[in-house]
């Protein structure tokens, strides 16, 4: 027990000669060093907040402006034009202060009070350039001198090293589009979905609509964008997420894994050591702001960051009505759970930053505890994958108070959750295939026990060494914590490294305490919820039917050469795999972003366009190669403009989406609305970009290639496809359904997806001596006709 006694800053007892007081030396050090970390840390928050707060401008040229205006003065020049003399005039009298002195205080007030003006000024030009996105629009590799010198504008108002967060000032706010603009795209979208009975039906609600209650709804919407940083953002984040009753598991929390090929080395408590202490880099710089601002490639135009903000110490409260998310401003270490024990482990000591040698050595340690969990505490976690209501009343009930209030909350202001499984996982044994899905499904949900599904994120390191990570969706939408898993494991391989035998480099101090075991005091009829909760999450894990799939024999270096964008050529090719797959078209949802605009998140691209149906259509029928060709490039030049109409402010569902609860709020009933909200997305896509490139190579090592991430499928008779572009040369998909719907096959439809986007490859490449397959498949169309 002598690192017990470590941890008490002082002891006392009652004697007859009085109270006898031992200070610990060592632990007062300790509480000593660990204040001094937290004012660092404040000091650089502080320095940050300066520098953004007067950027484009810099701190040192407040002085540059000073000089230039005494230097001025002193050439017999008055630059304020009467105004240094004013401010001289209202100076309060002080004997010791000389006219000469006072002066040049007056010159000083001047000088800082031009020096916020210039910073409003530039700042307020940056804005207005930023919203122009007319670049946007032109033709891939074609750039106007319109953008050319926009461009320069940019570059010139946007300062030099920028911090991460020095463009959110800068960013313009999201704009409202007008209602008929969007009833009209929506009534466009909504044509290939319905009959010429129902569409008639549908375009007299949304003219009665537009004519009537939204012009209503729309003043509201207005008058929050004027007042709102951003018009959408906090609805979405309540409304979409907080207020959903039903379990984050599957239906809303989302994955990443680790490489396809590669593990860097079998040891688990290694793999952890580099991962969590990877994960703290980041998280260092994330405080020093030292992450370059995201921004959108070639014209680097700056991205919103404000979702950054919460990637470490944040945890989602669940709630009987709504639930709400808490954030920290630090924390010291990371929740563990292992063989259903929870543990503390501190990731700094004497002020510093634990090495990846001393973090193994911790893991190690939690590994060979031989202790059992106590009653309850193997399956409490089961409470965080299930309904949110029995969760927030179990928790308000025995966790409100005592022993288990402590542990609970070391849990929930941890930096984040990291999970030692005793699996083994990845592409490996003779089915790699099938253990790469059972990979997947593990990481979406586990045992539905052995994740803390309300964490920003759980990190999960495998006893093979593979690792993972299982993220909360409400703070931030994925790229956000792709960002974080890219450093991760680059770090963690490249810069970091093993020894040969596999284990962390570097020391391990002799005086680290070892980690803390959580203790729990879980009464019987907690047991009996959290079984109950296990129940309903067990159900949902068990009906999830996942398939991921490598596509190695081409990717967007093929694609390219076919002129056409590598986003819409997997788009059109995933509407003909579902035409091919159900025998028809349904509502499909690609997830677009938003964060050009300040606090912006994600807008909804709908995918299934008449464009894309009369292809898909064409093909199927057998038309000619040249019309199917000439369809394609219409098809794909159609999502390309509705993405881009999407990432600029004019998309559809989120404009919709808050006339909706304007309309709620009012206590307003809009047929038109209450239809649209409740359209089913049977078919939900989204891409994970890969954002720095620059962390891979893929040349030199194409072993390193990232598997990227998935979520589980919307609807109940639908499929949910994540899908990532990896270099030149491969595509790799993510497929969830339910094995409950008998329509539904992951497998059945990641073969169609395959299938479909080697068709369009044919259709698509440039001309071949001899009859190509496509074409023997369009021939079809000329025996028809004879």
């Amino acid at each position: 027990m002598a690192e017990a006694h470590q941890a008490v800053a002082f002891q006392f007892t009652i004697t007859p000669e009085g109270i006898d007081l031992q200070l610990s030396h060592q632990a007062l050090r300790q509480v000593y060093l660990s204040g001094l970390r937290s004012w660092k840390k404040r000091v650089t928050r502080l320095k940050n907040n300066v520098i953004t707060g007067v950027y484009p401008a810099s701190p040192s040229s407040w002085l540059f402006v000073v000089i230039a205006i005494l230097a001025t003065m002193y050439t017999r020049s008055d630059p304020s034009m009467g105004l240094i003399a004013k401010i001289q005039e209202h100076l309060p009298v002080s004997d010791s202060l000389s006219v000469q002195c006072r002066t040049v205080v007056s010159a000083v007030l001047f000088s800082t009070l031009l020096w916020f003006s210039l910073i409003f000024t530039m700042r307020l030009c940056l804005k207005q350039l930023l919203s122009y996105h007319g670049w946007m629009f032109e033709q891939h590799g074609k750039v106007s001198n319109t953008t050319k010198i926009w461009a320069a504008m940019v570059r010139i108002f946007s300062g030099r090293q920028p911090l991460l967060y020095s463009y959110q000032g800068s960013l313009p706010n999201l704009p409202v589009p007008a209602v008929k603009d969007t009833v009209k795209r929506f009534l466009e979208s909504a044509r290939p979905l319905m009959s010429d009975s129902e569409y008639e039906r549908m375009t007299t609600l949304a003219k009665e609509f537009e004519s009537s209650l939204g012009n209503r709804l729309q003043w509201y919407l207005k008058l929050k964008a004027m007042w709102a940083s951003n018009y959408v953002s906090d609805w979405w984040e309540e409304y979409v997420y907080l207020r959903g009753r039903g379990p984050l598991m599957v239906n809303s929390n989302y994955y990443g894994m680790d490489f396809l090929y590669v593990t860097p080395t079998p040891i688990q408590a290694a793999r952890a050591g580099n991962t969590l202490h990877a994960c703290l880099l980041y998280r260092r710089k994330l405080n020093r702001e030292e992450i370059k601002p995201s921004r959108v490639p070639v014209l680097n135009v700056p991205l919103c960051a404000a979702q950054c903000e919460r990637i470490f110490n944040t945890t989602r409260i669940p709630g009987e009505e709504t639930d709400s998310l808490v954030h920290w401003q630090d924390s010291e270490y990371v929740a563990v759970f292992h063989r259903g024990r929870y543990f503390r482990l501190w990731l700094y000591h004497a002020a510093r930053m634990l090495s990846p040698r001393e973090i193994e050595q911790q893991i190690q340690r939690i590994l060979d505890d031989p202790s059992p969990p106590a009653p309850g505490e193997a399956k409490l976690a089961a409470m965080t994958a299930g309904d949110r209501i029995p969760w927030a009343q179990a928790r308000k009930e025995f966790f409100s108070s005592g022993v288990n209030k402590r542990s609970l909350d070391c849990i929930e202001k941890a930096a984040f959750f990291v999970a030692l499984d005793d699996d083994e996982q990845g592409m490996r044994g003779d089915d790699p295939a099938g253990n790469l899905d059972r990979y997947a499904k593990s990481l979406l949900h586990g045992k539905c026990y052995d994740r803390w599904f309300d964490k920003s994120f759980t990190v999960v390191v495998y006893k093979n060494g593979k690792n993972g990570l299982n993220a909360e969706h409400s703070w931030a939408d994925a790229p956000i914590m792709a960002h974080v898993w890219e450093y991760v494991m680059t770090t963690d391989s490249f810069q970091l490294g093993y020894t040969e035998e596999g284990h962390c480099k570097g020391d391990v101090a002799s005086s680290l305490p070892p980690p803390t075991r959580l203790t729990w005091d879980i009464p019987a009829e907690c047991q009996e919820r959290i079984e109950r909760s296990l129940a309903v999450a067990q159900a949902i894990a068990d009906d999830v039917d996942f398939h991921v799939l490598p596509i190695q024999e081409f990717g967007k270096g093929a694609i390219k050469k076919c002129k056409i964008s590598p986003d819409a050529f997997i788009q059109i090719a995933l509407q003909l795999a579902y035409y091919r797959n159900r025998g028809s078209f349904t509502l499909t949802y690609e997830a677009s972003m938003t964060r050009l605009f300040r606090e912006g998140r994600t807008e909804t691209v709908r995918s299934c366009t008449s464009e894309s149906c009369a292809f898909v259509r064409a093909l199927e029928d057998g038309e000619s190669k040249e019309v199917c060709q000439r369809l394609f490039r219409t098809a794909a030049e159609k999502h390309q403009h509705l993405y881009r109409m999407a990432m600029t402010g004019g998309g559809i569902d989120r404009h919709l989406f808050c006339l909706y609860i304007v309309s709620k709020y009012l206590g307003e009933e809009s047929p038109f609305l209450k239809e649209v909200l409740s359209e089913t997305w049977r078919l939900s896509t989204s891409q994970t970009p890969l954002q720095q490139v620059e962390l891979f190579d893929f040349v030199n090592h194409p072993e390193y290639t990232t598997c990227g991430g998935g979520f589980g499928p919307v609807a109940d008779d639908g499929y949910g496809v994540s899908y990532i572009i990896i270099g030149e040369n491969m595509i790799n998909l993510h497929i969830s359904c339910k094995h409950s719907c008998p329509q539904t096959d992951s497998h059945k439809f990641g073969a169609d997806i395959k299938k479909a986007l080697e068709d369009l490859l044919e259709l698509m490449s440039p001309e071949k001596p001899g009859q190509s397959k496509a074409e023997q498949n369009h021939s079809k169309k000329s025996k028809k006709d004879l």
